[in-house]
């Protein structure tokens, strides 16, 4: 009998990305040939791979779905919405000094590190390996230097952190109410008086997003509306120290 062959390895086109995805396991004899066995249905974790273009690179990123990294693993609108305001906007991050808040898949800070930036890119314990694998794919071995990946947690651990950065990036953080008194403290130790802020956020209204730049940064933080995107309900604010005003 001729061995059984697996699939190709497979692309799935959506969006303008292409996902790259494990073929499934030939089909098991018995039972279990009539009642095939849905592949990954127990899994931890349910990894995809995406590629995105932006300001002239192809980035590879991987997404560990499962409930062990939970929100922390795709790679959320805001997040392209930001690296495609940097292309617009041709951001030049050469020579500063950055750091990514909140990073999940790292894509924001990695993207910031091929424009040239000294990049700290930031988030949980449990995120911080599938942001160095990110990190991995993309930024060349002679640049990795200027690409780090450490744990923040916001309100806790910041004050390990140099203060005056640069820029303070921020993509789809604001949606946990109990948080935002927490983000904000980090975001005062970060900020320093020539720091530009940028946060993207669906503007989510069953998590208070508004109230959070309507009431809560304003009263620390200088910002404006820097882009919208009305199709998919995301703000992106340039928010700066009030020692600018």
């Amino acid at each position: 009998m001729a061995a059984s062959r697996q699939p190709p390895f497979c692309h799935v086109e959506f969006g303008g990305a292409v996902a790259a995805r494990e073929p499934p396991e030939a089909a098991p004899e018995g039972l279990e040939a009539v009642f095939p066995r849905e592949v990954g249905l127990f899994a931890d974790a349910f990894p995809e791979e995406t590629r995105y273009g932006f300001c002239g690179h192809v980035l590879t990123i991987a997404q560990h779905h499962g409930a062990r990294l939970g929100v922390a693993a795709p790679v959320w609108e805001a997040a392209l919405t930001l690296c495609k305001y940097f292309e617009k906007q041709k951001l030049n991050f050469w020579g500063k000094k950055v750091i990514e808040l909140g990073a999940g898949t790292g894509i924001v800070g990695i993207l910031a590190t091929l424009l040239g930036g000294d990049v700290t890119i930031t988030d949980l314990p449990l995120a911080l390996e599938q942001i160095q694998e990110n990190v991995h794919r993309n930024v060349p071995a002679e640049h990795l230097a200027r690409a780090r990946v450490c744990a923040l947690a916001w309100g806790l651990d910041h004050e390990e952190f140099l203060r005056d950065y640069d820029f303070i990036l921020g993509a789809d953080i604001v949606y946990l109410k109990d948080t935002y008194p927490m983000l904000i403290r980090t975001l005062r130790h970060l900020c320093g008086p020539h720091s530009t802020i940028y946060l993207s956020s669906k503007m989510r209204q069953e998590h208070s997003t508004a109230v959070f730049y309507e009431a809560l940064l304003p009263l620390h933080f200088t910002s404006e509306l820097a882009y919208r995107d009305e199709n998919e309900n995301i703000n992106i604010y340039r928010v700066t120290s009030k020692q600018n005003s």
